[in-house]
């Protein structure tokens, strides 16, 4: 008999809720400006017309998150959160070559701001669970849903409320998966990968306040607090921090370079901390080619000033200067990266956090991660799994304070020239049909299997060793 997988009316979902949940405008502006309702109350239609039953939670008007849990058939078995926000980034509509909320389908593609970021994933989830609600299918283990408002602001609207606030409709899990990976990364002509994150680094956005004499502009003024902050930030912005190798970056490292033929010995190029010497490494993700770009951002911490403000008047010295930076940071780098920023921002400059979320690692050689890695070459058996640490952050970082470990996992089958990491909040963000079609394919898959003996494959976990949060 053969294997079920989602019907053809899932593959017509897919594409038609990607198109409809961007046509809904939930852009978020950050510091509460944000309105995610009407696609909560889109998404619980769906659900609801499948039997699963929706609960709406808002955090403030118009911050709306929605939660369902489908029972398993396995009561012992831990259950599995998948997770995705409803929000969006700002589009500038005259940026575009067709309007960033017209969800508009053309050539095989659907076009607007949310089908990279994630809107696709969204659509996906409800794919799949109506699928199983047509063929009267329960997965193995309980899956909790949840659409969440305001992940991309500081998620205290979304994530951040719901593992605060209602902790009670999560008991239970213990894994997590969303958004940022299991795309193609297309290292050749004939070389596929796909990247599962397993990691994120750390977030620490920063502000910066300096103090100093306000006065008249036509004064020589030794106690200039916009000097002394454009003194601070330029240290920042030019501090090359240390390299360190994370174990899920090590993980990544060891299975790029043995796709590549690349020998390495990780152990001999770093010591007990994971400090390295930056040349050696450099060498080594040299030796990567395209791949690289994979690592290369997550094997620091990092700090980027991206906003000043200061002043009223061009002829007026004021008396304080204010400036933000988006730092991140490696698991295990939080001593460092304070150390550091007390010496670059000197004495006269003050600094806090403007919003702080930890760093995360998982393992990689669970069965939850073989069972996507098998999920992917199911469905693509020229595939290449491997893990990767997230440079930026989800909302995995805010489920993690219930114990959730997190994984990112939304499958795309990408073409040769699809940017995909350029989309993130960017001009133009789409996503073909096709790509729509194996994802809702390999997660189908996925969820079948994970939380049943089928998911203890033999050879699916990696043979870079265990990677624990």
């Amino acid at each position: 008999m053969a294997e079920q997988s989602v019907d053809t009316q899932a593959l017509d979902e897919v594409v038609r809720f990607t198109s409809d949940l961007i046509r809904i405008d939930t852009t978020n502006r950050g510091g509460g400006d944000g309105n995610e309702r009407p696609a909560a109350e889109y998404v619980a239609e769906q659900l609801a017309e499948a039997g699963i039953e929706p609960r709406i939670l808002e955090s403030a008007p118009g911050r709306a998150n929605v939660i369902a849990r489908i029972p398993g058939t396995d009561p012992s078995a831990d259950a599995l959160l998948v997770h995705g926000h409803l929000d969006v980034v700002p589009a500038e509509a005259a940026d575009w070559s067709v309007h960033p909320f017209s969800g508009e389908i053309r050539d095989g593609v659907v076009w607007g701001r949310g089908a990279i970021d994630m809107k696709n994933m969204d659509a996906m989830v409800l794919a799949t669970v109506r699928s199983w609600a047509r063929a009267g299918h329960r997965p193995a283990r309980d899956i909790v849903l949840a659409f969440t408002a305001d992940e991309e602001d500081s998620a205290s609207y979304g994530s951040g409320f719901l593992a605060d606030k209602h902790p009670e409709l999560f008991e239970g899990c213990t894994e997590g998966i969303s958004e940022s990976g299991a795309f193609t990364f297309h290292a050749s002509d004939t070389l596929r990968i796909y990247p599962v994150a397993a990691g994120e680094r750390g977030t620490a956005w920063l502000k910066l306040t300096a103090h100093g004499r306000a006065g008249h502009g036509s004064k020589v003024n030794a106690e200039n607090a916009v000097s002394r902050l454009a003194a601070a930030i330029t240290r920042i912005g030019e501090h090359r921090w240390p390299m360190r190798l994370t174990g899920t970056v090590r993980a990544a490292l060891a299975e790029l370079a043995a796709l590549q033929g690349v020998e390495v010995d990780l152990d001999r190029i770093t010591d007990g901390d994971g400090a390295t010497d930056p040349d050696s490494i450099d060498a080594l993700l040299d030796k990567l080619g395209p791949a690289a770009t994979l690592v290369r951002p997550t094997v620091r911490n990092s700090s980027n000033p991206t906003m000043l403000q200061a002043g009223y008047k061009v002829n007026v010295i004021p008396g304080s200067a204010v400036a933000y930076v988006d730092g991140r940071v490696l698991p295990s780098g939080e001593e460092e990266f304070t150390t550091t920023m007390d010496r670059l921002t000197g004495p006269d400059v003050d600094w806090e956090y403007h919003h702080r979320e930890v760093a995360l690692q998982a393992p990689v050689d669970s069965p939850t991660y073989a069972a996507m890695r098998e999920s992917l070459e199911h469905f693509d058996p020229d595939a290449h799994v491997v893990p990767y640490c997230m440079s930026g952050g989800t909302d995995a970082k805010q489920f993690s304070r219930l114990g959730i470990t997190g994984y990112g996992f939304s499958p795309l089958k990408l073409p040769r020239d699809f940017d995909y990491h350029a989309l993130f909040h960017g001009v133009d963000e789409r996503v073909p049909v096709e790509a729509l079609h194996f994802g809702v394919e390999v997660l189908d898959r996925f969820l079948r299997r994970t939380g049943s003996p089928a998911a203890a494959l033999p050879g699916a976990a990696t043979t870079a060793g265990e990677v624990r949060r």
